[in-house]
């Protein structure tokens, strides 16, 4: 069994941040050969809540748009590879798009997102990425899609 957790914070009367929480994530890691079906459960599985509501908008007509980041991040917990976070900034309405590699290979499984538009994934300009966010961690979305797309794994919020 695998774990991924988001810690929950809160500030103190003193001031200072405390863990008082956690979102947990039991699952179980794939085999990498298996990263075309893992990708296309994970593709399979996605709900607009996932999107960001800035990009619903586009996501009706293009399914995949906005969903590059927790798709990439599922993606990367659920292999059992270690591979690249990798991201660069792109034209268009996302302005940032997220991928990993594995050495020079690719690992893209929103890249059809491009297909509507006049320019592609900005692979030529990436960069190795930690994830967004405070320290890293994992989004919530990203637990809740994972869950989705391995129904026997255990998300709970566990109380520190």
């Amino acid at each position: 069994m695998s774990i991924v957790e988001r810690r929950k914070w809160k500030k103190g009367e003193d001031g200072k941040l405390y863990h008082w929480a956690s979102w947990v994530l039991e699952y179980e890691k794939y085999d990498y050969k298996d990263l075309d079906v893992v990708s296309e459960l994970i593709i399979a599985n996605l709900e607009k809540k996932f999107c960001s509501p800035k990009f619903r908008e586009i996501n009706k007509t293009n399914p995949l748009f906005g969903h590059c980041y927790h798709c990439s991040q599922a993606l990367f917990y659920f292999m059992d590879k270690d591979l690249r976070i990798m991201s660069a900034d792109c034209q268009g309405p996302a302005l940032r798009h997220w991928w990993l590699q594995d050495g020079d290979k690719i690992i893209d499984i929103t890249s059809s997102q491009y297909d509507m538009f006049d320019f592609d994934p900005p692979y030529e300009k990436g960069k190795k990425t930690n994830w967004y966010g405070w320290q890293n961690r994992p989004h919530k979305k990203t637990l809740e899609l994972m869950k989705k797309v391995q129904p026997e794994s255990t998300l709970v919020l566990a109380i520190s």
